[in-house]
């Protein structure tokens, strides 16, 4: 039976049966279909090679936490652009809320039944999607994740924006540096199931141990939701709970605008520190007017490039996800890590000397 047919059939059987029926009857695609081991990637049984063409024609479909964030339009812009060079078709689908898990999981079942080549997602749980992304592996669909990972067990490989625990201890390492390494410090996150955000607040905590750190104290973890007006108030209930509160850290691009847009009209301006994940054109007007010192993040656009090779790859053959492959992403050579992980490289530190510069 042909490969394409062969597919049609699973997701024809998918669709009326149990996932595990449907890994018994088209199996053999993925190592853990059956959900008891979700602490491996999901390789495929066939073996890397790495020399093989990268094949055209294929669609990738990209499904992000939120299609309205304009985050995941500057990454999900690249994954496009990337795949067009490629010569294979872009197409988006997702939710309009970041915290419509149910929602994720219909656009994955969407996908499948569309027969889509590969899928590249953000996702918002851990486990929510599991079941949904499973059923599209053993259907012949490769996943890759970015952005916001899922159990390893659930996806082919994972695409990370940088080292977890760079992106957490330097974080903290900026915050400290700003108010002397002293005085009480809050989280303002995204949702309490993000992976990422609970990933990069664990090494937070971590670099809170030193010793250099013994008279900074977090106070609290709040959670805006990727939400404009809920992270604007829970920043300003930060501040009402808290009035001796000298920084602040948001790890998500919409929580740290909104804190900032809070401080920059309010007596705290330039008295509480703010800093964490943002984009340059969210963020300029807030360091130039001296409310923001600095804050990081890497390039979303190439987030996204880096996500459509990789999905591109996967499918061609050149890697299955395993440990130690190795691919060439457009001028890069990347090395997959432990569980499926690429990093994409370490993040970039914005201030006033080199905001300018870029445009994302």
């Amino acid at each position: 039976m042909r490969k394409s047919s062969l597919r049609r059939a699973c997701v024809a059987l998918a669709a009326v049966s149990s996932l595990a029926l449907a890994a018994t009857a088209c199996g053999g695609t993925t190592k853990n279909n059956s959900g008891s081991d979700e602490t491996s990637a999901a390789t495929s049984t066939a073996k890397a090679d790495p020399n093989a063409a990268l094949k055209k024609g294929l669609t990738v479909g990209f499904l992000p936490k939120q299609v309205n964030n304009p985050y995941f339009t500057f990454a999900d812009k690249g994954g496009e652009k990337a795949l067009t060079e490629l010569g294979s078709k872009y197409k988006e689908v997702g939710p309009s809320s970041a915290t419509d898990t149910s929602g994720q999981v219909s656009y994955v079942n969407t996908l499948t039944q569309q027969q889509v080549d590969a899928m590249a997602v953000s996702a918002q749980d851990p486990g929510a999607l599991c079941t949904a992304l499973k059923q599209a592996m053993s259907s012949g669909i490769k996943v890759v994740t970015y952005d916001s990972d899922t159990n390893a067990g659930c996806r082919n490989a994972f695409v990370s924006q940088a080292g977890a625990e760079d992106l957490g201890r330097t974080e903290v390492q900026l915050l400290a540096e700003q108010i002397g390494y002293k005085g009480e410090i809050a989280i303002l996150s995204a949702a309490q199931t993000a992976t990422n955000q609970n990933t990069w607040i664990g090494y937070m905590k971590e670099e809170l141990k030193d010793p250099k750190y013994k008279n900074v104290k977090l106070v609290k973890i709040a959670y805006g939701n990727d939400d404009a007006q809920q992270s604007f108030q829970q920043t300003q209930g930060l501040l009402q709970q808290y009035p001796d509160l000298k920084g602040i850290i948001s790890p998500t691009t919409v929580g740290i605008k909104a804190a900032a847009q809070y401080l920059s009209g309010s007596k705290y301006k330039g008295k509480v520190k703010l800093t964490g994940l943002g984009t340059p054109n969210d963020m300029r007007q807030y360091v130039k007017n001296g409310t923001v010192e600095g804050f990081e993040l890497w390039d979303p656009a190439k987030l996204g490039d880096l996500a459509a090779r990789t999905a591109v790859a996967l499918v061609s053959g050149q890697i299955t996800g395993k440990e130690g492959e190795t691919f060439k992403a457009g001028d890069t050579t990347y090395t997959i890590g432990k569980d499926g992980v690429i990093s994409l490289g370490k993040p970039t530190v914005f201030d006033a000397k080199n905001i300018d510069q870029f445009n994302f």
